[in-house]
């Protein structure tokens, strides 16, 4: 799992130059579902919101996404299933995900790749179980 350079950026303003008037924690954080690594920077290839449907999300829209409580500098996610579906009559491989802070546009704030790339079909699912199917350590 990787921080963004949007959010290594944030945590050293925030820290370490008393900015904490410049950011602030989003209230919810959301999972987007890629076909290639995002990068830090990222740049992946996010895969279009359009292309499924998704547990708790609007329409065109990533859906939210709750961590556990923080212990011995990790955190792990989510607390209930999510499912993406893929309802765009083709099929798209998902190889990586990424947390965001907006559930359309927003800034990547950590990024990952799955255990292996799934191929979904067009009505074929992936499921992001609940309890620690994504798992974020800092140190």
């Amino acid at each position: 799992m990787s921080k963004s350079n949007y959010l290594e950026n944030a945590v050293l303003d925030f820290w370490l130059k008393a900015n904490a008037g410049t950011y602030s924690s989003p209230s919810t954080v959301y999972l987007g579902i890629f076909s290639s690594d995002p990068t830090d920077a990222g740049s992946g290839t996010e895969i279009a919101s359009t292309g499924y449907t998704a547990t708790g999300a609007g329409s065109n829209q990533r859906p939210p996404i709750a961590f556990g409580s923080a212990s011995g500098g990790s955190i792990a996610g989510p607390t209930s299933d999510i499912e993406f579906e893929n309802t765009s009559g083709s099929s798209f491989t998902v190889s990586h995900f990424g947390v965001f802070d907006a559930a359309t546009s927003g800034n990547l704030l950590y990024h990952g790749s799955l255990s292996s790339s799934k191929t979904i079909a067009n009505g074929d699912s992936i499921r992001f179980e609940s309890s620690s199917a994504i798992t974020i350590t800092e140190g």
